[in-house]
């Protein structure tokens, strides 16, 4: 399965991954639209790390054992090994967050607003996700 992952030497933590991954995720596709005003306010499925002069963009990467499947309560989370992606079924989903915690990663996000996890779907549809499409620095890359 192919993963989404950073060129560190190429990442300069503008954060754009993470507007255009909300952008991507937001009802009007715009972004100025989609954070003043849409409600609730769409929530990036991307990170962005800074250790000192480290910067990297964090992910979820769709493992083929996902820790968040084996730990999620209801069965929401799990591998869809046709597509090779960890995928959400919303209208299983409670919000207990036992996911996020048992993430490795760190990649997974709260929705605290509709009481569901958030987490890299790889922009269904598009060529390509929407965080690499827009890197300015082409730091994000695929690979298995």
């Amino acid at each position: 399965m192919n993963r989404i992952y950073t060129n560190l030497e190429a990442c300069m933590g503008c954060g754009l991954c993470r507007v255009h991954c909300q952008t991507a995720h937001s009802k009007t596709k715009d972004p100025v639209r989609a954070v003043k005003r849409e409600s609730p306010r769409p929530l990036p499925r991307v990170k962005v790390e800074r250790q000192g002069h480290i910067i990297f963009s964090v992910q979820c990467r769709h493992c083929d054992e996902p820790h968040c499947a084996r730990a999620c309560l209801t069965g929401a989370l799990h591998h869809d090994s046709d597509r090779g992606i960890v995928v959400v079924d919303y209208e299983r989903c409670i919000g207990c967050w036992t996911c996020v915690i048992s993430c490795p990663n760190g990649a997974l996000t709260r929705d605290t607003a509709n009481h569901r996890v958030l987490k890299c779907d790889l922009c269904p549809g598009e060529t390509e996700p929407a965080c690499m499409a827009n890197c300015p620095n082409e730091a994000l890359y695929m690979a298995e």
